[in-house]
This record gives structure tokens, C-alpha cells and sequence, in this order.
């Protein structure tokens, strides 16, 4: 409670001081306990190929068991990605109305941790629902059968609605008890990623029938929502777990500076708006602050941003010197940026920059051992990374 208190106390201080702020010096990131991370050394030895092309703002890919794979696009559409490469012209039909606006739409897909088994077909969707002034990101899921979705139940609904096409967060992974986490962004409303009788600027946790997991860490406190695992986000869009240790991390989007890879952890403070290296995009800071007592700091600090989307640990055999490193995409930059790891699984080594052309959306491994990238634009396409 009483990381609560302060939280809200500094939350007053910051809508009444804001005004008075002075404009930025964009020279001159903010300093803090987490420094700045620029520009980073080119990675060498890859060489991106395009698999397929003819993809309307692709959003996020999900392999089948069978070789095909599974791919959104934001407007509204589920396609298919045939073993041999090609894309299936007809999308999967089924699919729920989304709410195509701005950053909303049909953004991430993934299949439930025992598809394939025992009949189990579930596949799981997120997106945008509403009209553009009143809307919230909600979670699906469908049974795949033949060409379409059947049995399709809406799990879970962020509220309360906003307005505007901004910030819907999106993100899914299950956590190997079965649970399925899901970031929220905070409309673009700042104050309530601190509120916690809201889902905007969370982290959720549910259970596969979309119940709030009843270890959750709030999930006694009449004052907070059952679904919450964290709390103090922007808009995160991108989230992995680490394949040793089983960590989650997850990327979010920063203003102007201040882009973030965060360890996300249950119960934990990740500052916005009250602690962060961002400043508003008509000049001033957000915050007096960089840290703040109970809030925890992130892992990287990007500034300048990189528009952080897309996350994923390489544990494939083609590049054996990434092992175990995670990969990132940015979508301003059009790069991806390798985020090596230590031996110890912990420790943030370095990174490397791998350059682009295009907008990168989405990073995944691929079941055959490659990396795999989607660009964002309306002939958005499959990328995979090869050894050169």
C-alpha cells in the first residue's frame, strides 16, 4: 500500500507540475540509472530472403505443427502460409470483427501450448474492438477446423473503453503452467497504467479459459483487477520468455526516448508515466523523474527510440554464436537489434544492429531453426535470416 500511495502522490505532482516544464534539449537524453542506448554496431554474416510477400500490414506469425504457419494482418485478416512458401489467397474464415484504426486492428496470434494434442485446435487472438471513440483490446479464441475458426469465445476485454486508435499493447505468450500473459497499452492516456482498478498499461495473466489466475498477485485486493501481473506500462509490443530460465521480457514504447526492454516480473512497477527517460512529442519531459521508490527500472533504456516491436530468443542451430540472445524490432529504424546475453542467462552483454529496408513488426523463430522477421507496410512481407 504504501508503494501505492507514493505512486499516486507522485502521479499529482506530475499533471500539475507538466505545464511548467521546459522544452527539450533532444541532444541531451536524460540521465539516469540506466543509460542511454545508441546506435549499435552492425551485425555481419546474415543476409535476409524474402519468403513471401503480398501481406496487407502483417502483424504477428505462429507455426502450425504441420509446417504451415499462421499469420495476421492488421486490417482484419487471418492468412495462411502454405509449407511450400506460398500464401493461401483465401484467409481463414471465422475470424471477429476488429476494430481497423490507426494501431488497431488484428494484431497478435498464438496457439494453445498443447495444440495438435488430444484434438485440441485452440488458436488465440488479439486485437482492437469498438468504435474509434469508444474501444478496447480483447482476447479470442477458435477452434481451427479445415479453413475457418469455429466455437469462437471472446476470453478476456480491457476495461474500461477509450478513445482513439492508440496504444492497445497486444502481445501474448503462455507461460509454461499454462497461463497466458497479454500486455494492455495505456490508450495513450498516461495516468492510467497507475490505476489499478483499470487493465490499460497492464500486464495480464489468464488462465486458457480466459478466468484470471487466481495467483495472480492482486488477485485479493478489492481495489485492483484479478487479471493484473504488472502494472506501469506504455504500450508494450513485444514480449519472450527466455528458453532456460523462463523469464519474461518484454519491449515497450517509449515517446520521444525512452523506449524500454523490461524483465517482467509479478507484482512489479514498471514507472509510467511517473518514472521514464521519455519526453512528450510537443517537447517537454513526461517526468521530473527517472526513478522512483517501488518502480522498477528497465533492462535497456532506447534513446534514441527504436518504436520497439516484436521480441524473441533465438534457439536455433544456424547461428550458433546467438544462442540464447534475444532479437528485437524496430519499427522507426527498420532494424532489428541483438540483445546478447551472457552465459549466465542474466547479464546484457552488448548489441548489434541488423539493418533493414523496411519497418520490422514482428520477430520470431522458426520451427526449422531460422529466424524470421515481418515488415510493417501495405505489402508487408516474410523475412528469414540466413548465414551469408
Amino acid at each position: 500500500m504504501r508503494t501505492q500511495a507514493i505512486a499516486l502522490a507522485a502521479l499529482v505532482v506530475l499533471v500539475f507540475t507538466l505545464p511548467a516544464c521546459g522544452q527539450a534539449d533532444l541532444s541531451k537524453p536524460l540521465e539516469g540509472p540506466v543509460p542511454p542506448s545508441g546506435a549499435a554496431p552492425l551485425a555481419t554474416g546474415w543476409k535476409a530472403v524474402q519468403v513471401v510477400d503480398g501481406l496487407e500490414h502483417p502483424w504477428s506469425i505462429a507455426w502450425l505443427p504441420d509446417g504451415q504457419a499462421l499469420i495476421t494482418e492488421r486490417p482484419g485478416q487471418l492468412r495462411v502460409l502454405r509449407a511450400d512458401g506460398s500464401l493461401d489467397p483465401q484467409p481463414i474464415a471465422g475470424v471477429p470483427e476488429v476494430l481497423n484504426n490507426r494501431q488497431g486492428g488484428l494484431l497478435d496470434v498464438v496457439l494453445h501450448p498443447e495444440f495438435g494434442e488430444d484434438e485440441n485446435r485452440w488458436v488465440y487472438l488479439s486485437y482492437a474492438h469498438g468504435t474509434a471513440n469508444a474501444n478496447h483490446t480483447r482476447i479470442a479464441r477458435g477452434r481451427l477446423v479445415d479453413h475457418g475458426l469455429q466455437d469462437v469465445e471472446v476470453l478476456f476485454r480491457a476495461s474500461p473503453d477509450k478513445t482513439q486508435g492508440f496504444h492497445f499493447g497486444c502481445r501474448m505468450v503462455f507461460l509454461p503452467d499454462g497461463t497466458l500473459l497479454a500486455t494492455i497499452g495505456e490508450g495513450n492516456k498516461m495516468q492510467p497504467a497507475q490505476d489499478m482498478g483499470t487493465h490499460l498499461g497492464k500486464v495480464v495473466r489468464i488462465r486458457d479459459d480466459g478466468t484470471p489466475a487466481t495467483d495472480n498477485p492482486f488477485h485479493a485486493r478489492v481495489d485492483a483487477l484479478q487479471e493484473i501481473y504488472s502494472y506501469g506500462h506504455r504500450n508494450p509490443q513485444g514480449m519472450a520468455i527466455h528458453p532456460v530460465t523462463d523469464k519474461v521480457y518484454a519491449t515497450e514504447h517509449g515517446p520521444r526516448g525512452g523506449d524500454e526492454l523490461n524483465l517482467v516480473e509479478p507484482g512489479n512497477n514498471y514507472g509510467w508515466p511517473l518514472a521514464t527517460y521519455g519526453y512528450h512529442y510537443h517537447g517537454p519531459r513526461v517526468s521530473e523523474h527517472t526513478e522512483l521508490p517501488g518502480m522498477v527500472d528497465p533492462l535497456i533504456n532506447w534513446t534514441p527510440v527504436i518504436a520497439a516491436s516484436g521480441l524473441a530468443f533465438y534457439t536455433g542451430d544456424k547461428f550458433p554464436h546467438w544462442t540464447g540472445d534475444l532479437f528485437a524490432g524496430g519499427l522507426a529504424i527498420k532494424q532489428v537489434r541483438r540483445i546478447d546475453f551472457a552465459d549466465d542467462h542474466e547479464t546484457i552483454l552488448g548489441q548489434e544492429t541488423l539493418e533493414f529496408d523496411h519497418r520490422i513488426r514482428d520477430v520470431r523463430m522458426g520451427p526449422d531453426g531460422y529466424l524470421y522477421v515481418l515488415t510493417d507496410e501495405p505489402n508487408g512481407k516474410l523475412l528469414r535470416i540466413e548465414p551469408r
